[in-house]
């Protein structure tokens, strides 16, 4: 059974950096795809981030040069580093086990940690 856990939300101020940690277990992780996507207040889900097992990468436009994702496989961990934050990150994220690099998302969903911005 998959299990995903974030960590490191809060509330920070616009402008303000946090990184984000997923712990996986249940899974190869190794040869699988990780994504992070986040739901604003009124929102659709959207799709944030994602890293292949090799560690390729694609962004939404939205956060393209701000944030980056990356991948630990000894420690079965994927990160999100977000600087120069905008009220407009503010959302619920979560992690995500994908089926392949892009924007879709798989079954596997953690609960979620809140990140808020202020302005």
């Amino acid at each position: 059974q998959v299990q995903l856990v974030e960590s490191g939300g809060g509330l920070v101020q616009a402008g303000g950096s946090l990184r984000l940690s997923c712990a996986a277990s249940g899974l190869i992780f190794s040869s699988s795809v990780m994504g992070w996507f986040r739901q604003g207040p009124g929102k659709e889900r959207e799709f944030v981030a994602s890293i292949s097992w090799s560690g390729r990468t694609i962004y939404a436009d939205s956060v393209k040069g701000r944030f980056t994702i990356s991948r630990d496989n000894a420690n079965h961990t994927v990160y999100l580093q977000m600087n120069s934050l905008k009220p407009e990150d503010t959302a619920i994220y979560s992690c995500n086990v994908q089926p392949a690099l892009g924007t879709s998302s798989g079954a596997s969903w953690g609960q979620g940690t809140q990140v808020t911005v202020s302005a």
